[in-house]
């Protein structure tokens, strides 16, 4: 496959990937167990702590190696920004926390299940920018490797999508009433992620010294949403082991992805 077809795949497939999790609502009659949520979502928490620091972190140290000793400070100063940027998001977006039953964001008058799919679009905007960053990067490096590396980063991405995507659409389709309504929000509420990822790709493969610090944004980023939501809303102090494997499976499934291909 060439490159081109390589990012194209790459980019369709964190999309497709939330839709086809989404569409599990038309297979479910009732939602699902807390115990499962709990495994999802320690999935998806371990899915993007991989990612965050074997594809994001590490390259941007790697790529400031001619900062010498303070080759960390582009990594450091990125990661910061991109907790910095969900804290902006969470201020200036209403939206509501299954899990936690928590509301964020300026009151206004928007139903509960929008809010729900606002809560999700914000998480998947970070996921996104990571696969663009790595994509854009991977076009000013030119190389099979570099793409089959950021192609990784997607597939891992993808694979913690599809539980997401019925994580969400599926306590939607309790608060809505309709099996419809509850995957297309959920469907939705993906397809933040192509357009984010095409904005960062354009981003990193333009601003091509800025790219350590972009990686770095965009783990950041990620690593916020897993502390804020993703940990409390799989309620690991119930189901603690269950939890604590789903993190670890999906650490290992990233970790093993990004050697593997990168």
């Amino acid at each position: 496959m060439s490159n081109v077809g390589l990012t194209i795949l790459g980019i369709g497939i964190i999309f497709v990937a939330t839709t086809a999790g989404a569409a599990l609502v038309f297979f479910f009659k009732k939602d699902i167990s807390e115990k499962m949520n709990t495994v999802f979502l320690g999935f998806a928490a371990g899915i993007m702590i991989a990612a965050s620091v074997w594809s994001l972190l590490i390259p941007s140290i790697e790529s400031s190696s001619s900062w010498g000793k303070w080759s960390f400070a582009p990594a450091f100063i990125g990661f910061i920004l991109g907790g910095l940027f969900l804290v902006v998001l969470d201020k200036v977006v209403p939206h509501f926390h299954v899990g936690t039953g928590q509301e964020e964001g300026p009151h206004t008058s928007l139903q509960k299940p929008v809010k729900m799919f606002l809560a999700v679009t914000i998480h998947n905007i970070p996921e996104g920018l990571a696969v663009g960053f790595a994509f854009g990067g991977a076009a000013v490096v030119g190389s099979k490797e570099a793409y089959l590396s950021a192609l990784g980063l997607a597939i891992g991405i993808a694979i913690q999508n599809f539980p997401e995507g019925a994580a969400v659409s599926l306590p939607l389709k309790k608060a809505i009433g309709s099996n419809g309504k509850a995957f297309l929000y959920g469907m939705g509420s993906g397809a933040v992620e192509p357009i984010a990822a095409i904005i960062g790709y354009f981003l990193a493969a333009s601003l091509t010294k800025a790219q350590p610090w972009l990686l770095a944004f965009a783990a950041g980023a990620m690593i916020f949403v897993v502390v804020e939501d993703l940990i409390p809303d799989a309620k690991l102090n119930e189901h603690s082991h269950l939890g604590t494997w789903g993190v670890m499976i999906g650490f290992v499934v990233m970790m093993a992805l990004d050697v593997a291909l990168g």
